[in-house]
């Protein structure tokens, strides 16, 4: 041993000391625990930080092998087993470069270079123990690779590998740091890492749990959408076909009732009910094309469409205030409300006049439908109307999904009035 090299007899017997920083911690081994890398569990998306830190590990690895290779070389100078040294680290850099293209997985692959990286390492540390804290990485690369009993015996290999170097290259005596330290950080590298991968397996169940959720609510959501798609349907169906098949129905007995007694009138009944037969035609191939009433269709605005259902049904009709653009929808529920009342009113009220008034006011817009018929009882159950039941549910029904008010204002024997009132700020809104 000479003064200038303390390490010379250490050298010669295989075994060697660190290089001057032997703090693992300064080497990242606290941080490069988490495994937050999905990809090494088998999931489709990478994650970013799992790469960054993979990329700041493999930084290390090479750093730390050069600067254990030029403590080597500057320590001892050219000598026999300078070559292996040099072979070997070359050796080690190559394979270990080797890593990232073989994944993270543990395959038999992944493994099988794993093991060959670590032999090589052991046998660079036999031959100088210079080489002892390039286990660092080796500690993460393990963890990542191996499950987790193979992983904590590769841990406690490499860990009894530095141990054993920096104790035969201690020129000072037994040192009990030296023996504590490493199994002491490694212990902790171990235990944040398992920390770190049971935190990524529970975030990873709650967002399974999240995902599963999110795909119960848009099934609950579709099913809601699918329930309340059938009942405007069935509002549609009952405002329009029905009614009219309704009509027509009354029309054709009232025809066979007057054949042969009065064949112009029930020629006249037989006109009506094919007229009506017309509408429903146009409005069943309306449906399929867009669901929009044919008579809106047809380009006239609500307006329009008010008075042509008015004129259809002898009713009278006129605009208050100044009118302001609708949507589609609140157009359509105004008139699918103006279509089932002067049904109602044909069908049920035995009126002689009834009258259609549309009222723009400053904060809404309100549908009005009056007759004199015979009236009825708003509070009895189903409202006047027979046996069907349907038409002043859905008429509120049409209303409510516009934040409105339906109001019936009847009595027996005194007519009917029916008020359909639709907030403009809703309408607005609802505007495309």
């Amino acid at each position: 041993m000479t003064a200038q090299d303390p390490d010379a007899d250490p050298e010669a017997r295989g075994l060697g000391r660190s290089a001057p920083d032997a703090d693992p911690d300064a080497r990242g081994l606290g941080r490069s625990a988490p495994d937050p890398d999905p990809e090494a569990r088998g999931l489709a998306r990478p994650d970013p930080d799992a790469r960054w830190l993979a990329r700041v590990m493999h930084v290390a690895f090479f750093l730390l092998l050069g600067a254990s290779l030029a403590r080597f070389l500057l320590r001892h100078p050219w000598e026999d087993r300078s070559p292996w040294i040099v072979a070997l680290s070359g050796a080690l850099a190559a394979l270990y470069l080797l890593g990232p293209v073989l994944g993270t997985r543990a395959t038999p692959r992944r493994i099988a270079w794993l093991t060959t990286v670590v032999a090589v390492w052991m046998l660079l540390v036999v031959l100088a123990p210079s080489f002892a804290w390039c286990a660092v990485p080796l500690f993460y690369t393990g963890m990542r690779t191996l499950p987790p009993r193979a992983a904590l015996v590769l841990v406690a290999v490499l860990t009894a590998f530095v141990v054993t170097a920096q104790v035969q290259l201690s020129d000072d005596g037994f040192d009990p740091n030296l023996v504590v330290a490493p199994p002491a950080v490694a212990a902790i590298a171990t235990a944040v890492f398992v920390h770190a991968q049971r935190q990524t397996d529970r975030q990873r169940a709650l967002i399974d749990d999240l995902i599963r959720t999110r795909r119960e609510l848009a099934a609950i959501e579709r099913r809601e959408g699918t329930l309340a798609e059938r009942q405007r349907l069935s509002m549609e169906i009952h405002d329009t076909l029905a009614q009219g098949l309704s009509s027509q129905q009354m029309l054709l007995q009232a025809a066979d009732l007057t054949w042969n007694s009065d064949p112009s009138t029930a020629r006249r009944h037989v006109r009506t009910a094919e007229s009506i037969a017309e509408r429903n035609l146009a409005e069943a191939r309306r449906f399929v094309h867009d669901l929009a009433p044919a008579d809106l269709a047809e380009g006239g605005g609500l307006e329009e469409a008010l008075r042509t259902v008015a004129g259809r049904e002898s009713a009278a009709f006129r605009v208050d205030g100044a009118p302001v653009p609708l949507p589609e929808r609140a157009q359509s529920a105004l008139l699918r409300i103006a279509q089932g009342a002067l049904a109602n009113v044909r069908e049920h009220a035995g009126a002689t006049s009834a009258a259609l008034t549309l009222t723009y006011l400053d904060d809404q817009v309100v549908l009005d439908i009056a007759d004199d018929g015979r009236g009825f009882d708003p509070s009895a159950a189903g409202g006047g109307e027979g046996v069907r039941g349907h038409g002043l549910p859905a008429m509120r029904a049409r209303v409510r999904q516009l934040g409105g008010t339906l109001t019936v204002e009847s009595t027996p024997g005194e007519g009917t009035v029916l008020s359909a009132a639709i907030p403009l700020s809703t309408t607005l809104e609802a505007r495309p």
